[in-house]
Formats: C-alpha cells, sequence, structure tokens
C-alpha cells in the first residue's frame, strides 16, 4: 500500500504481547563531527539487516529527527528476539565501536527504552492515514462498532 493514505478508520488488533524498542542518540558538539558521525552511520547497515530479515523479529520501524536529537521506534515480536539482537555480530560490533570511540568523549550521547506491552493493553486508532507505527508494523482492521472508543478497543482483549 506504500505511503497512501487508507480511508477510513483502522485499529490495531490487540491480542498479542508487542515489544517496543525506542532508540536514539544526540549530538552534543556539533564541531566534533569525526566523533558522532561514525556512531550516526552505525545504524543503517542494522536498520537494513532487520528490514532484510524479518525472522530476527523486527515487526517495523519509524525514524525521526529533532535536532540534535534522532530517535527510531522500533516494533518487536518479543523482548527475547530484541535482547538476542542485541548479541548479534552486528550490533556487538556497532556497540563495541561506540564503545571505543566515545570513551571520555561527550560529543555524542545515545539512548535507548525498553516497554513490553502484554496484548489487551494498548489501542490505535487511524484516519485517513497510511499504514503508520504500530498499525505499519502489526497491521490494521477496521473500526467497527465494538472498537469504536479508545476504552472499547483496549477493553475487548482483556
Amino acid at each position: 500500500m506504500g505511503n497512501k493514505n487508507k480511508a477510513g478508520r483502522y485499529t490495531t488488533p490487540g491480542d498479542r504481547e508487542v515489544t517496543v524498542f525506542v532508540i536514539g542518540m544526540r549530538i552534543n558538539k556539533w564541531r566534533a563531527v569525526h566523533k558522532w558521525l561514525p556512531v550516526l552511520l552505525s545504524m543503517p547497515p542494522m536498520i537494513k539487516e532487520l528490514s532484510m530479515h524479518k525472522e530476527l523479529g523486527c515487526l517495523g520501524m519509524q525514524s525521526y529527527i529533532q535536532f540534535p536529537t534522532t530517535m527510531m521506534i522500533q516494533y518487536w515480536h518479543s523482548k527475547e528476539e530484541l535482547f538476542a539482537y542485541a548479541k548479534a555480530p552486528k550490533h556487538l560490533k556497532a556497540w563495541r565501536t561506540f564503545n571505543k570511540r566515545t570513551k571520555g568523549n561527550s560529543a555524542v550521547g545515545i539512548y535507548h527504552e525498553t516497554y513490553i506491552v502484554p496484548k489487551g493493553a494498548y489501542e490505535s486508532i487511524y484516519v485517513n492515514m497510511p499504514p503508520f507505527g504500530l498499525g505499519k508494523a502489526l497491521g490494521t482492521e477496521p473500526v467497527t462498532k465494538v472498537t469504536s472508543t479508545a476504552n472499547e478497543r483496549i477493553e475487548r482483549e482483556q
């Protein structure tokens, strides 16, 4: 469906657990390009790997930039798959390189947050939107009389 709007009201089924991983970096010293650029450039190979190998468990992701900070939201099948990827060769190499380059270096900061969201503990609504966020990762279904409000959507799976 690409970036075309999906007319109408849609929601994401809340019938499964999902792991949400938020990761990003902040450029603290703009002039120290040689310190922060390698950190920035370490992410695309991992994004490509996760996009090409769905069996690794990443369901989808979206990136945002609000200078000087970047943010990527990833949706995973499970925390186990996310944690396994953290130990995978491509990520370990990037992590080790980051630690070497940032020892005593405050030119760049990184962060991540992990949320384990049980089934029935989330809801969503998309109105005249292209596939986006959780709906893009898990798929959507039309809103019905049973799922017309946020409360109805979140309580239907509990």
